[in-house]
């Protein structure tokens, strides 16, 4: 019997072609639709990408499930521990961003160094002349400060060398690695960019507040491409405000659409992008398809990639 399978965003076309072969596809992109599928069908299975929410409400709601997934690496918007509870398997694609968000963060970097999206706007308004008040710098011989050495901290590490930076880190716990470990404040005390490349948990949450802002140079760039809620967005706005660091960007915010975050939004020394960086066209494809086929492995009785499931260690 086919199993069925609730979608609550959508995923690339190869991936959903995939799904049509091997299982029931249904969708629930908004509320009543959602509503509607639980009412009349036994869902064994649910992927989401960055939006929709499979919350302890949803998950139990399906008394049949099997699998919950996300085409993503990251699950903050997965309720791993009932799922663990319940016995169900929870999917993501790990390691399948770190090229793309490695290489957002450089050009982020890029942009905020040498003051890029500034003269790009200048020019388009016709004014050449901003070049004679151009102020900016480059990223070879300056500092790198890489906070969270995942698969997407050692990526941006091996980039900001390349480039000739010098590359300081701190993680949870030293790595056998080709750069200096160093305490969290000394690192932000050197570091001419901070790039943040930590998970979010209850350790992490705006683990760069007042205090770490206030131990940046004056000339730092802070970039954030990992999670909103790593950074105090108060904190960072009196700090772009006072001019005590020099720049932000970032492509995540502590709330998406910004709202709260407005005032980071349009400041002149901030740049931020729609959280975009796992969007080209290679990765998402990647990570759709990666996702959708451990999904059906799963729901056909066989084997998924081992790393692809999450909860494995929990649920063995």
């Amino acid at each position: 019997m086919r199993k069925n399978v609730l979608l609550l965003e959508t995923v690339a076309e190869e991936a959903l072609a995939i799904l049509h072969e091997n299982v029931n596809v249904f969708t629930g992109y908004d509320e009543a639709s959602l509503k509607n599928v639980l009412n009349n069908e036994n869902i064994h299975a649910i992927i989401t990408r960055g939006k929709g929410l499979i919350n302890k409400p949803l998950i139990d709601a399906c008394p049949h499930l099997q699998a919950v997934a996300r085409c993503g690496v990251g699950l903050d918007n997965v309720d791993v521990a009932r799922a663990t509870e319940r016995k169900i398997k929870v999917i993501n694609a790990p390691g399948s961003n770190a090229a793309t968000i490695a290489e957002h963060t450089l050009a982020l970097m890029l942009m905020g160094m040498r003051n890029m999206y500034e003269s790009v706007s200048q020019v388009k308004q016709d004014n050449w002349n901003w070049r004679n008040q151009y102020a900016g710098d480059e990223l070879n011989g300056k500092t790198l400060g890489v906070l969270g050495m995942g698969n997407i901290g050692k990526r941006v590490a091996r980039l900001g060398e390349a480039f000739g930076m010098e590359v300081l880190y701190w993680s949870k716990s030293a790595q056998d690695l080709p750069y200096k470990y160093m305490a969290l404040e000394d690192v932000l005390q050197y570091a001419d960019v901070v790039s943040l490349h930590l998970p979010f948990n209850t350790e992490t949450d705006r683990i760069i507040g007042e205090k770490q802002l206030g131990l940046m140079k004056t000339g730092a760039l802070l970039i954030n491409t990992a999670r909103g809620a790593l950074v105090d967005h108060a904190a960072l706005l009196e700090a772009l405000n006072s001019k005590s660091i020099a720049g932000f960007a970032a492509d995540v915010l502590p709330d998406e659409p910004p709202v709260q975050s407005r005032a980071i939004v349009e400041h002149p020394r901030a740049i931020v992008t729609p959280h975009s960086g796992s969007l080209t066209t290679a990765t998402y494809r990647q990570i759709c398809l990666l996702t959708i086929n451990n999904v059906v492995a799963v729901l056909t009785d066989k084997q998924p990639e081992p790393n692809s499931i999450y909860n494995r260690s929990a649920l063995q």
